[in-house]
């Protein structure tokens, strides 16, 4: 399966630094927001399951992940929702981002901005979603083969895996991610990261560094912005070209 890794991958080997960890804890924090808004039992809800996981691997604190989960129960406080914005970049690479947002008439103005700032521009809802299907994405460690690894993936429900940056990727139908994942925990594979993301059908490959370069700023300039939580695209960036 296609279209996960080049902009994941980029993200992971720049790492988190402690100026941006403040920033990571918001993001968080409101992905956390919305979905306890399907119910503030993580033992019944495995999207907050899930996401409590992710807060969790960041190093978040518990009481920051607890105040993020009352939000839901405190009316005073501004209700968060999800809001996907889509676009086009630089090479005409199509752009998911996703957003958790107490006010969108700040969310979006701002994403406009980043869009036409950087050689790029926001399109209609749906110009842009139909080239991505939404899937359970699972990184996982493991030791030895890597088909061996693929097979107990497959054995415990997933659709598909592919080995990226000595990791397993699997993918799962979304509603199965939990499960999956659960599954995993008590195999040989040792899952790190568990989220559900949207895949390009299709990747787009860039040959000229320049325009590489540019779609690499779009995509870090939107990732900064304190609404957004998930930035996706198509693009793959081809081999030999200097970032």
């Amino acid at each position: 399966m296609s279209g996960h890794s080049k902009w994941a991958t980029i993200k992971r080997q720049k790492g988190v630094n402690d100026a941006k960890r403040g920033a990571v804890f918001t993001k968080i924090g409101n992905q956390i927001a919305v979905a306890a808004r399907g119910g503030t039992d993580p033992t019944t809800n495995p999207t907050l399951a899930m996401v409590i996981e992710k807060a969790k691997q960041a190093n978040m604190p518990m009481s920051n992940i607890e105040r993020a989960i009352q939000r839901v129960a405190d009316k005073s406080a501004a209700a968060v929702e999800e809001v996907t914005c889509e676009g086009y970049g630089p090479g005409g690479v199509a752009i998911l981002v996703e957003c958790a947002t107490d006010n969108k008439n700040r969310t979006y103005p701002e994403v406009r901005s980043a869009f036409s700032k950087n050689g790029g521009n926001i399109s209609e809802a749906g110009s842009v979603a139909f080239q991505f299907a939404r899937k359970g994405v699972i990184r996982a460690d493991f030791d030895g083969d890597a088909d061996d690894a693929l097979l107990v993936a497959l054995d415990a429900g997933a659709e598909d895996a592919n080995v990226d940056d000595s990791q397993l990727v699997i993918y799962t139908d979304p509603k199965e991610l939990h499960a999956v994942s659960t599954k995993l925990d008590g195999s040989a594979l040792r899952v790190r990261e568990a989220e559900l993301s949207y895949i390009a059908v299709n990747t787009i490959t860039i040959s000229d560094a320049d325009t590489a370069r540019k779609v690499l700023r779009l995509m870090d300039v939107l990732d900064e912005l304190d609404d957004v939580v998930n930035v996706h695209s198509n693009f793959d960036i081809a081999e030999g070209i200097d970032v």
